[in-house]
């Protein structure tokens, strides 16, 4: 499948942000040459909704991102950095998915457990000079209020920046930073409080 560039606004430094496209197909590159050896994953951009697909005897693991969108690659990303080893060799890395139309106890289930990718995502997408967007993945379920989410996603980069990325996303946070070229993506100033 060809992959689309997804126009959205990217940080352009002391000009702020601009809408330059980003190509889904070089986080595919960088994720290959920072993991595809020795995590035996590939980065893959699919048809329909993303999906995390163990690795079998046959074939190394997949991440497929969704409709080969750049914010999408971004998120299965850091879903797969937040995953052990353990959770790895598990299909989807042996989570629960609901789909859209959640209630508000199941949504506030689901951004429980989206608060470390997103945290990642908002970390990698800076690293890339591209804007970060929270999601709630729930546009047709019961309203609710995303402050106390986005609060917490913000948090947890708070956490990242005082002690660190862990291994694999500092690897791909530097990769991606080295690729397009911005220098310090875990300057504080990139992440206000929402």
């Amino acid at each position: 499948m060809s992959t689309a560039t997804e126009k959205e606004a990217v940080w352009q430094g002391d000009r702020g942000w601009d809408d330059t496209p980003r190509d889904p197909a070089d986080l595919v590159r960088l994720f290959a040459e920072c993991f595809a050896e020795d995590y035996n994953t590939e980065l893959v951009a699919g048809d329909g909704e993303p999906m995390y697909l163990a690795a079998t005897d046959q074939r190394p693991a997949h991440i497929l991102f969704a409709h080969g969108y750049f914010a999408s690659a971004l998120h299965e990303i850091a879903h797969w950095l937040v995953a052990g080893g353990e959770r790895r060799k598990k299909d989807d890395f042996g989570y629960w998915y609901l789909p859209d139309g959640r209630t508000q106890a199941q949504q506030a289930a689901f951004e429980k457990v989206e608060v470390k990718p997103q945290a990642l995502e908002w970390i990698l997408a800076t690293s890339c000079g591209f804007r970060f967007r929270f999601s709630a993945d729930n546009l047709s379920g019961e309203p609710h209020d995303m402050g106390p989410f986005q609060h917490n996603v913000w948090c947890q980069v708070q956490t990242h920046l005082r002690r660190g990325l862990p291994r694999r996303a500092r690897r791909f946070s530097q990769a991606c930073a080295a690729f397009y070229g911005v220098t310090d993506p875990l300057d504080d100033a990139h992440y206000p409080e929402p």
